[in-house]
């Protein structure tokens, strides 16, 4: 079965919420990674890129306070030596 080359993922970040309040924004791009990885299916010799946009969206509000949920466009392309891209959702 062929993978889809783009999708778009609402990825809930309310377990950033469960750790000290000056760690929330780097748990929460660690969550964006991992469920990328789990709903993508990613192979170990595949890379996840996260798009700055992406980061600074998280770390807009500063480490204590990131967004609730974020909408993610996500990217694979057919190239091996090209990461699986992560950017947000542009409408």
């Amino acid at each position: 079965m062929a993978r889809p080359n783009e999708s778009e993922l609402i990825v809930p970040l309310r377990k950033a919420w469960n750790i000290t309040r000056f760690k929330r924004a780097p748990r929460a791009i660690q969550i964006i990674k991992d469920h990328v990885i789990q709903h993508l299916k990613v192979k170990e010799d595949e890379e996840v890129w996260i798009d700055p946009s992406v980061n600074e969206h998280i770390w807009s509000r500063g480490i204590e306070n990131p967004p609730r949920k974020v909408r993610l466009q996500v990217i694979r392309h057919d190239e091996p030596d090209i990461p699986i891209e992560v950017k947000l959702f542009q409408e």
